[in-house]
């Protein structure tokens, strides 16, 4: 299991988001060592990693986001079915990894990157409008969730530096059931799985445990 690629992306003006400045959603490899720190809470912390741009910080970045991880083998499927080439990077993720089942990392696993980095996964990437029209694919934000192959989004736990060739090493897993899937399932088509997601503690990204309880709430448990 390694990293093929570490991504960062730039600010670029695009007419599929509100957000003044544009988006960072595209990401290209870069040579070298990049420095992964946690950037701080959602609504003031960007990316974790050195030189990558967040610029809706609304909804993106944060703690709970600091690394977006999507796995080559998952690309090369929706290269097949897209009939398209789709670069390291291509889905606005930071590490382009191989050999790691992103989809079915369990919620609060936790990755060694490197001789320094150790992250903690902590919920499915949900797509939104902004990749929908940097796709440009037809019905896009439909297929990707009905594909339920999102990627994950990792907390740093240890902050360390990264790059191409790395190998990424599950140190923990722990015991419970939650998987990326699981939980992307549960936040978009199969929200009577919901409740679940709770079994995963306090791994569990700070937004999903919010609908968690809020379904439980509403459902008089």
């Amino acid at each position: 299991m390694k990293l093929l690629t570490v991504n960062v992306g730039r600010p670029a003006p695009s007419e599929h988001t509100g957000a003044e400045g544009g988006t960072g959603i595209d990401k290209r490899p870069v040579d070298g060592p990049v420095r992964v720190t946690a950037p701080g809470p959602q609504g003031t912390g960007g990316s974790g990693l050195a030189g990558d741009a967040v610029v809706d910080l609304r909804f993106h970045g944060g703690d709970d986001q600091a690394v977006y991880a999507y796995a080559r083998e998952d690309l090369d499927e929706w290269e097949r079915e897209l009939g398209r080439d789709l670069a390291n990077g291509y889905f606005g993720e930071n590490l382009t990894t191989s050999g790691v089942d992103v989809t079915g990392a369990l919620i609060g696993e936790r990755w060694r990157v490197g001789p320094q980095l150790l992250l903690e996964v902590s919920s499915p990437r949900i797509p939104c409008r902004t990749f929908h029209g940097w796709m440009g694919e037809h019905g896009w934000i439909k297929r990707f969730t009905q594909a339920a192959v999102p990627g994950a989004f990792l907390r740093v736990i240890e902050e360390g530096e990264i790059c191409a060739g790395d190998a990424v090493e599950v140190v923990h897993r722990p015991d419970h059931e939650v998987t990326i899937r699981l939980a992307f399932q549960a936040l978009t088509l199969r929200r009577e799985l919901l409740p679940r997601l709770l079994e995963a503690g306090g791994a569990l990204g700070e937004d999903a445990r919010e609908k968690a309880l809020k379904y439980v709430e509403r459902q008089g448990g």
